[in-house]
């Protein structure tokens, strides 16, 4: 069964219709790359996946044992998130919240979660540290594994190395790619950076306002919608009937 099926899926804000008609589902291991223009509906699907907005009509169908509380989520960083005043330990164990209920205090569970994925991103020399004195790469690892300890299954990343040097990149993707082999945890990311997304994705999802092309990763290269994106010279545009490019 899916982790997550979207049937007939619309979403809106502020009266307008952002998404529509979106079909498509994600399995466990998957690794999703959802691309498209900006304004294309790309974080607003992905905060409807997580519960956070409503769908105008069709139904987000989560099966396979998932929970949207138990779905690692890593926006896009504000101000806010760059200036945390707590430590990297207190920021990754904050990922536990939606597990521990109305529990008032962290469990042993809880705390040993927080320091497998230091360890597991390679910042438990940061523990003590100030969140708002780190590098930008090291506050994303840090926001990245207070994702990792919000699940077993799946992370939503919107966005996740905007602002990030090009090294800082690589090593971010590197990391993305691992946890998705290696931890068993599907990904869904939402990417500007396409050529990177085909590169590491199993899957592609493209949306302009509607579903261009949803499929593997190789098979996005070969349709039109892909050819046209990946080389810049024009916008990918749906069938004609208004179906998914699979061309």
């Amino acid at each position: 069964m899916a982790l997550i099926r979207c049937e007939n899926v619309s979403i809106g804000y502020e009266g307008q219709t952002a998404v529509r008609e979106l079909n498509f589902s994600i399995d466990s291991g998957d690794y999703l790359c959802i691309v498209g223009e900006n304004g294309s509906g790309k974080s607003t699907l992905v905060k409807s996946l997580l519960g956070l907005k409503n769908v105008e009509r069709g139904h987000i169908i989560y099966g396979d044992g998932l929970h949207q509380n138990e779905i690692g989520y890593l926006p896009q960083q504000t101000d806010v998130q760059k200036d945390f005043p707590a430590s990297v330990y207190e920021v990754v164990l904050s990922g536990r919240l939606n597990s521990r209920g109305i529990r008032p205090f962290y469990t042993a569970a809880d705390k040993k979660a927080a320091a497998e994925k230091l360890a597991l991103l390679g910042i438990r020399d940061l523990s003590g540290m100030c969140f708002r004195d780190l590098s930008g790469g090291q506050k994303q690892r840090v926001l990245l594994a207070r994702a990792l300890c919000a699940t077993k299954t799946m992370l939503l990343l919107d966005e996740p190395v905007t602002g990030l040097d090009p090294i800082v990149t690589a090593e971010f993707y590197q990391l993305i790619r691992r946890i998705n082999r290696e931890e068993k945890i599907a990904v869904v990311m939402v990417s500007h950076d396409i050529e990177s997304a085909v590169i590491d994705a199993s899957h592609i999802l493209h949306l302009q306002e509607k579903m261009l092309f949803f499929g593997s990763a190789e098979d996005y290269r070969k349709s039109r919608v892909g050819r046209n994106f990946l080389s810049g010279t024009e916008h990918g545009q749906a069938d004609g009937n208004g179906g998914v490019d699979n061309a």
